[in-house]
């Protein structure tokens, strides 16, 4: 009689044991499944943000972060797929998910500057702050952009120096892209002598309107005025606006005016004024 129990209880454990293996495999095969469907479908979010995103100027450091990208949300479904099998299998997970917390938080803090890099430089790819090639200034410095990888963004300075600034400061920073300028202001002030006749100051501004006027390269809402009676001379003002936001054909433009001016004053006889001091000697009478 306790034989055949025996015999009744080992079979029922051989049909739990077939049961249990057979649940357990079939849960394995639809967990692949899902796997697979869901990385199929993060394959085609990726490429079509790719699409969106990727330019020539960009395509080396946002196909880094797109491959980042890509690791880290297949990586989450792994994850998360074998948590919930094992947890419908009756293994806990307190423990898993705990360890998994603290070695992210250690993580987590020894990357921070690397991780807000990288949200800084989709924030700039994305909004377009820049690219390369572009002149910019960020944080009192300023040059050409030569590189934007995914920790930071290297300028040529007009020294020629290579300055490289992460990308998280350059993103909670105030970014001028000087390239992006339709037009480029030009403030140039002319000091005439004292002993400059009211007519000839007159013409000095004639002069100024009509190399403003003839020009192509500057926009006709130019202003010609008496700035100040300065402390050795009375100052002429020339605002005006280049047509380009190029900073070399900026200069190029800024420096032809001023030749210009100085053949047209030179022309009239019209002096320059320099920083000078009258002395006045007293005579003793006695």
């Amino acid at each position: 009689m306790n034989f055949d129990n025996l015999l009744v209880n080992a079979d029922k454990v051989d049909k739990v044991f077939a049961t249990f293996k057979v649940s357990m495999f079939v849960g394995i095969i639809i967990n692949i499944i899902l796997i697979i469907l869901l990385f199929k479908l993060t394959d085609i979010a990726i490429n079509k943000l790719k699409k969106k995103f990727l330019t020539k100027d960009n395509a080396a450091t946002i196909s880094h972060i797109f491959i980042i990208l890509d690791r880290v949300i297949k990586s989450l479904i792994v994850f998360f797929l074998v948590a919930s099998f094992l947890q419908s299998q009756g293994y806990s997970l307190t423990s898993l998910i705990a360890g998994f917390g603290i070695t992210g938080l250690a993580v987590g803090f020894a990357a921070q500057q690397t991780i807000a890099s990288m949200f800084g430089t989709l924030g700039i790819l994305t909004d377009k702050v820049y690219k390369i090639g572009d002149y910019i200034r960020v944080n009192n410095f300023e040059g050409t952009v030569e590189s934007i990888s995914l920790r930071s963004t290297k300028i040529r300075s007009l020294d020629n120096f290579q300055v490289s600034i992460p990308n998280s400061v350059i993103a909670s920073n105030i970014v001028e892209n000087i390239s992006k300028a339709h037009k480029r202001l030009i403030k140039v002030t002319f000091g005439v002598t004292y002993d400059t006749p009211d007519e000839k100051i007159q013409k000095a501004i004639d002069i100024l309107k009509n190399i403003s006027e003839t020009r192509n390269d500057i926009y006709n809402d130019y202003r010609v005025n008496l700035d100040a009676l300065d402390a050795s001379s009375i100052n002429i003002k020339l605002t005006a606006y280049a047509k380009t936001g190029s900073f070399n054909e900026y200069e190029r433009i800024r420096g032809e005016l001023l030749q210009q001016a100085i053949k047209e004053f030179r022309k009239e006889n019209i002096e320059f004024a320099f920083p000078s001091t009258t002395v006045y000697i007293a005579k003793n009478e006695n």
